[in-house]
């Protein structure tokens, strides 16, 4: 194939579109390489939740970004995002002071936030318990969104804007630089010329640079996930994450009191053993998504983590969902697990192959929410 691009990225999940995107915004011309018929990984296997909340100052940052392009895409063509707004609820005198600090922390970065009371919570989240709700955090600006749905529209919707490219069933096996000249070469033998890779894919990753891989610290993150059957006409408006997230995410580790509070956690609890932190989120049929949990393994023994669903860890979900919101049923239509990899020392995985040959993996957790952000700095670092 003769066609020269500026850029090739090599995994069409969030965050190498993202990479592709902003890259047409520069007027470059650029292919995606995606080695199924659909994007198949973490990105299709989340919550699908965009909540900078949820984030440090620095990736908070790149989340309001990605808010913001999440938006003005919306705009353009209808990606499933609904502006529906995240809230925290507090179950404890704990978790009330975290939220009233993290409240403090938001107005320092200018991120819009208001504290609920009880009764405000419990008004605004029906079958939201009164013996659980103690008071609530919410960000009016983050949005939902339907993660499979999302990346197969945005993927129709930069493919119909010129100068992008987008090959599926496309697996990388080869990528080279020569004298400036970048080559991709796929499983078929069609080789692709181009000024600068990015490699998005863990898949890709492994395969094509094994030694780097394996000396990398990259672990791997396996979730587990529910899904009820539809709930009639019931609605539940935005992302509800409850006192075991306040207890987890990172921006609540920026506040004063955080230590604290940990250390007089159980760590031998069923919820820690597993990373569990109970979320909702109300899908487009009226299906009410429960998540999740957390099993980590080193990214080369992935394996390990087996493809099984624990039944204790669902069994254990539904209790615990239960003792927060009444739904009006808890019949569960679908379960599933995601697999998503992160760094253990570092927020992101990046490394050069060869000046322009890059690997940027291991997003972790922040992918539906960094990815915008965080690749419109990285593209624009790498085309500087």
């Amino acid at each position: 194939m003769n066609t020269q691009y500026d850029l090739i990225v090599v995994g069409g999940g969030i965050l190498g579109t993202f990479h592709a995107y902003h890259a047409l915004q520069k007027n470059l011309k650029v292919a995606i390489l995606e080695r199924n018929s659909v994007p198949q990984g973490a990105t299709v296997r989340n919550f699908g939740q965009v909540v900078p909340s949820g984030m440090d100052i620095k990736w908070q940052n790149f989340g309001k970004e990605s808010l913001n392009i999440y938006k003005h895409l919306q705009s353009k063509a209808d990606l499933t995002v609904r502006q529906n707004g995240s809230v925290y609820i507090a179950s404890n005198d704990e978790e009330l002071q975290l939220i009233e600090e993290l409240a403090q922390i938001n107005k320092n970065n200018d991120y819009e936030s208001v504290i609920l009371s009880k009764s405000e919570c419990i008004q605004k989240f029906d079958g939201l318990r009164s013996d659980y709700c103690k008071g609530g955090l919410f960000f009016p600006q983050e949005i939902s969104v339907d993660s499979s749905e999302m990346i197969i529209k945005l993927h129709k919707y930069l493919k119909s804007q010129e100068g992008l490219d987008i090959f599926y069933n496309a697996t990388v096996v080869e990528t080279t630089e020569n004298n400036s000249h970048c080559t991709v070469v796929t499983a078929e033998g069609k080789k692709l010329n181009t000024s600068k890779i990015i490699i998005c894919g863990g898949h890709e990753f492994k395969t094509l640079y094994p030694e780097v891989f394996n000396e990398s610290d990259l672990e791997v993150s396996k979730l587990q996930m529910l899904q009820t059957k539809p709930q009639g006409i019931y609605s539940l408006p935005g992302n509800i994450l409850t006192g075991l997230s306040i207890r987890r995410y990172e921006s609540f580790n920026e506040c004063e009191s955080f230590a604290k509070i940990k250390s007089r956690e159980d760590k031998n609890s069923f919820e820690k053993k597993f990373g569990i932190h109970i979320l909702f989120k109300q899908a487009l049929d009226g299906s009410v998504i429960i998540g999740d949990s957390h099993e980590y393994a080193d990214a080369k023994n992935a394996d390990d983590l087996g493809y099984d669903l624990n039944m204790e860890i669902d069994d254990f979900m539904i209790t615990e969902a239960k003792k927060i919101i009444d739904l009006p049923t808890y019949e569960i239509q679908r379960r599933w697990f995601g697999v998503y990899s992160q760094c253990k020392t570092k927020d992101i995985f990046e490394h050069n192959v060869s000046p322009n040959i890059h690997i940027v993996t291991g997003i972790g957790g922040k992918g539906m929410t960094g990815s915008g952000g965080y690749s419109k700095f990285n593209i624009n670092t790498i085309f500087s």
